[in-house]
């Protein structure tokens, strides 16, 4: 019978190492509930693996307590994270835009678009004229800064008149705006219970309707989100 791992010996774990909850959930499964030896083999993969306390290329799921309106109920892909602050663009928030009115406001063709699929995401409140295609493989666009396994954000035009000719990436999502966080104010809104984090997972960012992704990424977790305790943040 498979060990039951409870929730609070996750979250001690999680706070001794600042490894992901999904991380440390792996360790106490892989040593059947003890702290102690979890707590090792996160020590030992973090030598071996860098920072894992880095939240880029990973999702940062807003906790059902978090009462923010611009933040409530969202779900961020993490663009960077490190001491200086963090980026995420909010993957969940579609707007009235279609990307085919994007492109007629850009001055781009879109004869290979299809307006009724394709919408563009509010990002998040900084910027919010600026935009980002989050999308796999790199494709040689000019200003692409890669996330991680195979995924890419461009903020140049030219991927998006690529999308518009049908030459570009298979699948994207298009976000006007980003999340941003100053140096320490992630880590403490993290501490007062306002966020998890889990790994991307490329049907949530591209393929499950906007409605579901919320609650899609919480499943990732593989906890009981509504178990947990709650608090506000900012961002």
């Amino acid at each position: 019978m498979p060990t039951r791992i409870p929730t609070a010996s996750v979250k001690r774990l999680r706070e001794r190492t600042g490894a992901t909850l999904a991380a440390c959930k792996r360790a106490l499964k892989a040593n059947e509930g003890d702290e102690e030896k979890a707590e090792a083999q996160l020590r030992a993969e973090e030598a071996l693996e860098g920072d894992p306390a880095s939240l880029k290329n990973q999702f940062l799921v807003a906790m059902p307590g978090l009462e923010d309106d611009n933040f409530s109920h969202t779900v961020s892909l993490m663009c960077e994270h490190n001491d200086k602050g963090a980026i995420g663009l909010i993957i969940n928030r579609p707007t009235d835009l279609t990307l085919n009115a994007m492109l007629d406001q850009m001055g781009l063709q879109h004869e290979s678009t299809d307006a009724d699929e394709h919408v563009v995401f509010w990002g998040g409140p900084v910027q919010p004229e600026r935009g980002f295609v989050v999308h796999h493989g790199p494709g040689g666009w000019e200003s692409c800064m890669p996330i991680g396994n195979d995924l890419f954000i461009t903020t140049s035009r030219d991927v998006l008149a690529a999308i518009g000719q049908g030459r570009g990436p298979k699948q994207f999502l298009v976000t006007l705006g980003y999340a941003g966080w100053g140096a320490g104010q992630l880590e403490n809104e993290i501490l007062q219970n306002s966020w998890l984090n889990t790994p991307v997972d490329s049907a949530v960012l591209f393929t499950t309707p906007a409605r579901s992704r919320w609650q899609s990424a919480t499943r990732l977790l593989g906890l009981e989100v509504t178990q947990l305790s709650s608090g506000a943040g900012h961002a």
